[in-house]
């Protein structure tokens, strides 16, 4: 089969899958936190033979008040550091922010090639991505993939424009501080595991960041559960991001997170069994139309299915050898 019938060439003109990264974005900021994520990040690794969660070092809350240069050097270190093909990224502070400045020329400007992505948090407008693109030309690190957390209903109401411009790679949800925002007329327990997913307000956004990034081919990535020790609120809203709200990316802020995330996002068994038997005949019959079981599967559906091929393989799921041949001859 010649390289140019690879589905991931065939299969291309939809928004849906521009952008690929890990389904799970952990987040450190202490010290001997961050040092025990990047160890668990190359353990995990190993074990599914990709590196399966990224990891970003936390310089807006990590930081301590006044710190916040020796901190920036910290994170910066830690990331030189961190083990060769491992995803690592920063948090740093918003754009208005005093610090802001500094932790651009000191993380971007030292370890810009080493980082898989720079998170600009509050960003309102895309007056502010302009912004930090700037900053980040300014320190040499003008391919540096930015991620940006939307945490305000003005953030909301732009997210659209914020996520079309191209130097934007993906969408967060800032769920403790959008609810904080609205001045007590959210409840705090729409800050929940449960009412975050109930709340008309917050609901409405999780929707609205989520087709805005899905608009222009950018990736969704859903916001914390707090109650980190409740392993199945965690497995629950996992799965309803992934499943309801349309989200293909979801915050972890404790190791124990990581695990159910990596589950509620990638197919099971039998998604991946149809979607290598759909792929399959469509690569025999040149990607033409086909009818599989009885349905007719065309190239809107063959992009739906090598989609989940591709989260089956970046979440470390186990594949059939017709599937495995896909990403051999994409990695060789």
């Amino acid at each position: 089969m010649t390289k140019a019938a690879h589905p991931a060439e065939v299969l291309l003109g939809a928004q849906a899958g521009a952008v690929s990264l890990p389904v799970c974005d952990h987040y450190s900021g202490v010290e001997a936190r961050m040092k025990k994520s990047l160890a668990l990040q190359a353990e995990m690794a190993d074990e599914f033979g990709a590196c399966v969660f990224d990891v970003t070092l936390d310089c807006e809350d990590g930081a301590p008040v006044g710190g916040e240069a020796e901190h920036a050097a910290l994170v910066t270190e830690l990331a030189l550091a961190a083990k060769p093909g491992m995803r690592v990224g920063v948090r740093v502070h918003p754009v208005d922010h005093p610090a802001f400045a500094g932790d651009v020329i000191t993380i971007a400007g030292r370890a810009g090639h080493r980082l898989s992505h720079l998170m600009v948090p509050k960003v309102e407008s895309v007056a502010d991505v302009a912004q930090a693109v700037a900053a980040l030309e300014a320190a040499d690190a003008d391919a540096l993939p930015l991620h940006v957390l939307i945490e305000s209903p003005l953030a909301v109401h732009n997210a659209f424009e914020i996520a079309a411009h191209p130097r934007v790679q993906s969408l967060s949800f800032g769920l403790m501080d959008f609810v904080s925002a609205h001045a007590g007329a959210i409840p705090a327990d729409g800050m929940g595991a449960a009412g975050q997913f109930t709340h008309p307000l917050v609901v409405r956004a999780k929707l609205a960041i989520a087709s805005a990034a899905h608009a222009y081919g950018k990736v969704p990535s859903h916001c914390v559960v707090t109650e980190f020790n409740d392993t199945g609120a965690m497995r629950l809203a996992a799965r309803k991001a992934a499943a309801e709200f349309g989200y293909t990316r979801m915050w972890s802020i404790h190791p124990n997170q990581i695990r159910p995330i990596l589950e509620a996002f990638a197919p099971d068994e039998a998604q991946i069994q149809i979607a290598t038997k759909i792929i399959t005949n469509a690569a025999l019959a040149n990607w033409a139309p086909t009818q599989i079981d009885g349905t007719l599967h065309d190239r809107a559906s063959y992009r739906h299915f090598w989609q989940v091929l591709t989260r089956a393989h970046a979440t470390g799921r186990a594949l059939p050898p017709e599937a495995k041949t896909w990403f051999a001859l994409a990695a060789s």
